[in-house]
């Protein structure tokens, strides 16, 4: 007879904020997560935090990505040291039992995401926490989602505002802030599931 374990799985619904798009020369500004019970859509764990940076790389930021999340010099500098934010987040993360067997990252944009998230946290050290490696992406889900019902997805977008306004969902707010936009991403993917976010 074989006996099989029920396997909760968890979301860990990520945002970044960063000075620029190149994570060559740019850095994290401002981190947030949530983790969620991706049956009963509870959060269970929420982190967030500004990342303070020094000057050379605040020097190199792009006007264009601080117009659009508002950080100025002055709101860099009251946040943590980069090694302080990746302590808190891997302790939290150890608390919450979070492993590669039983969680995924969830972002709108993984490609970007994941590759300022390990200028935080390398992918070795990822790798010996036996941290998830699956980063899923709200664009290719809404993308599959268009497909089934017969639509033609590249017609209407899949930027997150796009996919809000599929869903009657308003825009992120500006300025843009990491947890604000680990909301609106949590929004959009329990209306596409058509599932209801737990208060």
């Amino acid at each position: 007879m074989f006996f099989f374990r029920a396997l909760t799985m968890f979301g860990i619904f990520l945002d970044t904020e960063t000075n620029g798009l190149n994570f060559y020369s740019h850095r994290v500004l401002e981190i947030a997560f949530q983790v969620v019970h991706l049956e009963t859509s509870k959060c269970l764990h929420r982190y967030e935090s500004i990342v303070k940076q020094p000057m050379d790389v605040w020097q190199k930021s792009n006007p264009e990505s601080l117009k659009i999340n508002g950080f100025t010099l002055e709101k860099m500098q009251t946040g943590k040291e980069e090694t302080q934010v990746a302590e808190e987040m891997i302790a939290l993360l150890k608390s919450a039992s979070i492993s590669r067997d039983n969680a995924v990252f969830i972002c709108q944009n993984p490609s970007f995401d994941r590759a300022f998230f390990a200028q935080l946290i390398s992918p070795d050290r990822q790798e010996e926490l036996r941290w998830p490696y699956h980063w899923l992406d709200l664009a290719s889900m809404y993308w599959s989602f268009q497909i089934q019902n017969g639509e033609l997805p590249w017609i209407g977008g899949v930027s997150k505002n796009q996919i809000a306004e599929h869903f009657h969902i308003q825009n992120e707010s500006l300025p843009h802030k990491a947890m604000s936009g680990v909301e609106h991403l949590l929004a959009c993917y329990h209306a596409l599931f058509k599932e209801k976010i737990s208060s």
